[in-house]
């Protein structure tokens, strides 16, 4: 009998070393995987306009996501075709672990995001081609339907009484600022009208949108398609002694406060801390877990509007840099 408790207790101790072992084994495999992850590096490219601070928000987000699984991310941006189409050939190269991109100029990269896919690197659509990344197989997509957006515009413009509005766009060419403004005339059931800037020069803007709405009065609604141009709208409004209202696409600090104080009617916000954040995450779990987001469809960050009734409660996240 001793010798068969002394046998079952030898057992017990040779089982408890064995599950110890495997433990050891187990969390060395989790170490060693974790290890592997932090060495991931990521690709966020961009077709960011010089002195857009909307980038900032996206970059900051695909930054932050980065930090938080350990990985390295690689930010580049290209504001023409060419350009853009340069950088995303250079991190295929590189053979990075994953890529973010957006689609403004869905033609420039189809032939090398083919490239990127056959190498087996995944790809994230984010911000813009939203028409456009299923046909070039992209699996998922981070962003807002832009000809969603305008068309929410144009209802609330509708509701808002409006009965003319300029669509002050200021990349001609670029498809998801097309789509904000085609969106909008779909619903407006006013006059709807475009108007092209010649890039991010601020003070000729001040002067084309100042020189239209002094030639057509009967303008009551500016829309900017991107919160830089949402001050100089109001500039423009106020040097034309117009009675014109502005709205804009996106937020920033400035326009925020000018939301505050009611010189800005209200802000479409797609939420881009939120696409650059998502864009980053995606990618790190379809790289370490093999998972897909949106069962083929977008995952969706907007539209939502900043206005004055929530300005008080987005506004410290703005001041955070976040929003």
């Amino acid at each position: 009998m001793r010798l068969f408790m002394k046998g079952r207790r030898r057992m017990r101790l040779i089982a408890a070393a064995l599950v110890l072992g495997a433990a050891s084994v187990g969390m060395a495999g989790v170490a060693s995987a974790a290890d592997n992850d932090k060495n991931l590096k990521f690709a966020l490219i961009t077709h960011a306009q010089p002195g857009d601070t909307f980038w900032d928000l996206v970059r900051k987000g695909a930054t932050d996501a980065a930090n938080n699984v350990g990985a390295e991310l690689v930010y580049l941006r290209g504001d023409s075709p060419d350009k853009q189409a340069a950088k995303l050939k250079n991190v295929i190269n590189q053979n990075v672990d994953g890529i973010a991109l957006t689609l403004a100029f869905p033609d420039a990269m189809r032939p090398l995001l083919k490239e990127a896919l056959n190498a087996g690197i995944p790809v994230v659509g984010v911000n813009s081609g939203f028409a456009t990344w299923k046909s070039m197989d992209i699996p998922m997509y981070v962003g807002q339907d832009e000809t969603l957006a305008g068309n929410a515009v144009g209802k609330r413009l509708n509701d808002e009484g409006a009965k003319k509005e300029l669509c002050v766009n200021q990349q001609q060419g670029a498809v998801q600022l097309a789509a904000r403004c085609d969106g909008i005339a779909e619903t407006f059931n006013g006059n709807s009208e475009t108007l092209y800037l010649e890039g991010y020069d601020m003070s000729k803007a001040r002067s084309r949108i100042m020189a239209k709405l002094m030639q057509d009065p009967e303008i009551d609604t500016v829309v900017t398609l991107g919160a830089p141009f949402a001050p100089v709208a109001a500039d423009a409004v106020k040097m034309a002694h117009s009675e014109a209202k502005v709205v804009t696409f996106d937020l920033n600090p400035r326009t925020a406060k000018l939301i505050k104080q009611n010189k800005v009617a209200w802000a479409v916000d797609q939420q881009p801390y939120l696409q650059g954040y998502e864009a980053i995450d995606l990618l790190w779990l379809n790289k370490t877990n093999g998972n897909t987001l949106g069962g083929g469809n977008a995952v969706l960050t907007g539209p939502a509007f900043v206005t004055q009734k929530n300005i008080d409660r987005v506004m410290k996240y703005v001041q955070r840099g976040t929003r």
